[in-house]
């Protein structure tokens, strides 16, 4: 139970501390508080806030060495694969241009995978994305449904690829379709999801097509990118690629 307890201050600590690095509450060019204030300031012991502190530095946002404080790394070292600091940067900032990011890092890896799905996906790999499959095109008129099916489609392909390196981008990708998709939602008249483009993905995979299986998802992506694009030349300036 005190385990449990210190895990969520912890988790809390490192919300809090996170999203204010992020946001530039604290940035590297200002003193980070020191231990025994932010003890105060979250009324955790030391120990939680330490805790909190590894997180944080292990996804590159904070530095701490014995004796010599910690201070916060700029944003060139932050680990963007990880899921936390990406919700946090796109809470901060949701641009076309990160969103147009995002897209081109996708057209470089799902195509790839979904082609290894072709080749290697277990039938517990294909069913789940049968699955997801399935919750889209039942989904199609439903906000939420839809959004939830839709990351769970990319997100089974990537762990049917068999790479644990692709599977492993499978949060971060969660991460950022919660807000692309947002995004273009703003944008577009009406909530398909695609579902028959994501069909002719699905049905290259159980047939073990790996080319078309490729093409597909590529296709996919590359509309994906010409929305952003399109979105971006239409959208107000607050949207556009400066932040």
């Amino acid at each position: 139970m005190a385990r449990s307890e210190a895990s969520t201050r912890t988790h809390r600590i490192v919300e809090a501390l996170g999203g204010a690095i992020v946001s530039g509450t604290y940035s590297p060019q200002h003193p980070f508080p020191i231990e025994a204030d932010l003890c105060i300031q979250y009324s955790v012991s030391r120990t939680v806030l330490r805790e909190a502190v590894k997180m944080l530095t292990a996804k590159g946002l904070l530095s701490a060495r014995p004796r010599h404080g910690t201070w916060i790394q700029p944003e060139a070292h932050w680990n963007l694969l990880d899921p936390d600091v990406l919700r946090w940067l796109l809470e901060r900032k949701i641009t076309f241009s990160a969103l147009r990011d995002f897209a081109q890092m996708r057209l470089a890896i799902e195509p790839p995978a979904a082609a290894l799905a072709a080749r290697v996906a277990t039938a517990d790999a294909k069913a789940a994305i049968r699955a997801a499959i399935h919750e889209m095109a039942l989904a199609e008129e439903n906000e939420t449904d839809a959004l939830v099916s839709e990351i769970a489609f990319h997100s089974a392909i990537l762990r049917a690829s068999g790479n644990c390196f692709f599977a492993q981008l499978s949060g971060v990708t969660e991460t950022a379709l919660r807000f692309s998709l947002r995004m273009q939602d703003c944008y577009h008249d009406g909530r398909k999801r695609r579902t028959r483009d994501h069909q002719r993905i699905a049905d290259a995979i159980f047939a073990g097509d790996p080319v078309a299986a490729e093409e597909a998802a590529r296709l996919l992506l590359k509309q994906a990118l010409n929305f952003i694009d399109e979105a971006d030349d239409t959208a107000e300036p607050a949207l556009r690629n400066a932040s």
